[in-house]
């Protein structure tokens, strides 16, 4: 535990949870979708979520953090005015997920381009968040390093392979953390690779190139 644990964060209120963890959540998909704005955004709310959202800011929070906005930006009280200033269509849905933390919000984005996408997480507490899920795969990180998802085939030596190049391409990139999710065996599977060295963009597109691998996204410290 470090002082930040008890102060809490550096924020626009009015809570940690509903505010300042809202926001982190909202930067995760907008580091996801590149800093690049979606077209629309369906935003579900599951649990107090849901039922407090408009009196703690929460709606605007997810915005402001979909938008690139940090935890102290004054912005953050104007979010769905910006958001409709900048075309961003956007919708709130309520609406309870079974076994979801209380705190979670489901974010569900069309790209300019066609592209969709997902990120389920939850604020748990102090403005910290916990990401659950992207694209329907189950992930396991805070934001608190810079993490690398890698989407891959479940082979065998597929793990070797990302971590040697890793190992022989960026030894500055050290590897804190490091979990596997996987639907069925020899499916589609998910590294989630947190690192708490130094990670470049660059890393994720040799990564790409590795045999098996069908994606690897670069999520920077929030």
């Amino acid at each position: 535990m470090n002082i930040f644990d008890i102060i809490g964060p550096v924020m626009i209120g009015p809570s940690s949870s509903h505010t300042a963890g809202a926001v982190r959540l909202g930067r995760v998909a907008n580091k996801i979708m590149d800093g690049v704005q979606p077209e629309r955004v369906t935003i579900t709310l599951s649990g107090s979520f849901a039922r407090t959202y408009k009196g703690h800011g929460t709606d605007r929070a997810l915005l402001a953090g979909i938008l690139g906005y940090h935890s102290w930006d004054a912005e953050i009280r104007d979010a769905l005015d910006i958001a409709r200033e900048r075309g961003l269509d956007y919708e709130f849905v309520c609406r309870d997920i079974p076994s979801a933390h209380p705190n979670t919000a489901q974010i569900r984005y069309i790209m300019p381009d066609g592209e969709e996408g997902e990120v389920t997480g939850a604020s748990v507490g102090g403005g910290n968040i916990r990401v659950d899920e992207v694209n329907g795969m189950r992930v396991d990180f805070n934001g608190d390093y810079s993490t690398i998802l890698v989407l891959h085939l479940d082979r065998p030596g597929v793990i070797a392979d990302v971590t040697q190049l890793m190992r022989s391409q960026y030894p500055d990139a050290n590897i804190a953390n490091f979990r596997l999710s996987r639907k069925e065996r020899g499916g589609m599977a998910v590294m989630t690779i947190e690192i708490d060295g130094i990670a470049t963009e660059g890393m994720a597109q040799d990564l790409r190139g590795v045999e098996n691998v069908v994606n690897a996204l670069l999520i920077k410290r929030l």
